[in-house]
């Protein structure tokens, strides 16, 4: 079956994405859950702001395709869960798929699904199950028309860096990008470069797949401002962002912000007038 209608509903006409990740309570971290204890309001909030996806788990994607209307943002479906975003790592480490992956998605109407590549530092057993993992769901999103979403996490060491930090290194992150692709990629989601200049190579080496660029932890609004309107002139279609949202003051004002640069083209400056209105 062909992902085309699916990608329709997760691309803007214009070819490009903001996918607002708000799937970090899967993961079992408490300092994840800072800004969307309460998950409903957090949904609800970033509905009304509009984006053209919305990242969840299972569990949550309810609270999404439950609320009235044609016209929400596209479900992105995460499929696996790991436990290695803590400064501390379990003595065991994994990362699994959920059950059924296909059957759940088509059941919660998703218009993608969305699984990890990790490269963690002295891991090697967790990478080996994530490569299982994306064995096991390309045929399976092939024959049901599911666009797969791969998100190459290079990461920095956990006991140095904490948790879901990125490390921005070019050679790791196009390596780890182009396996992606060879696995099956439709879309990766990426790291960010150190160099924000360089990353036309990561772009590069995609093939002509879209490339989602991560937001990684939270930082100013003027600096995620300004590096998305550099990756987007870089070559990016788009951009999934979580903390950098969800966190936020104003959420809803920073999603405006974000889309208007990923999709009007607008300047750092123009769209910080977005975050600074005051919510409603």
């Amino acid at each position: 079956m062909s992902i085309t209608p699916r990608m329709n509903r997760l691309f803007a006409p214009d070819g490009k994405c903001f996918d607002v990740a708000i799937d970090h309570g899967f993961f079992g971290e408490r300092s994840f859950l800072n800004g969307i204890e309460d998950m409903p309001q957090a949904i609800q909030t970033i509905i009304e702001a509009a984006p053209d996806a919305i990242q969840l788990s299972l569990g949550q994607a309810p609270l999404l395709q439950n609320s009235p209307g044609k016209s929400k943002p596209a479900l992105v479906l995460r499929t696996d869960i790991a436990n290695v975003y803590g400064k501390s790592l379990p003595s065991v480490l994994y990362s699994r798929i959920i059950q059924e992956p296909l059957e759940q998605a088509l059941r919660l109407d998703a218009a993608c699904v969305v699984v990890n590549l990790f490269n963690l530092p002295e891991q090697p057993e967790v990478y080996r199950q994530c490569i299982e993992n994306i064995t096991l769901l390309k045929p399976l999103t092939e024959r049901y028309g599911m666009p797969l979403m791969i998100e190459p996490l290079v990461m920095k060491d956990n006991t140095t860096a904490g948790g879901y930090m990125v490390d921005g290194d070019l050679d790791k992150i196009v390596t780890l990008v182009r396996q992606a692709i060879e696995l099956g990629a439709d879309i990766i989601k990426a790291d960010p470069t150190d160099d924000v200049s360089q990353y036309h190579q990561v772009i590069q080496v995609a093939a002509g797949k879209p490339v989602l660029v991560r937001g990684g932890g939270r930082v100013s609004d003027e600096e995620i401002l300004r590096r998305t309107s550099e990756l987007m002139t870089q070559g990016a279609m788009g951009i999934v962002y979580g903390r950098n949202v969800i966190q936020h003051k104003n959420p809803s004002g920073m999603t405006k912000a974000l889309m208007a640069v990923v999709h009007d083209g607008a300047t750092p400056e123009a769209a910080l007038k977005f975050v600074e209105a005051q919510p409603a």
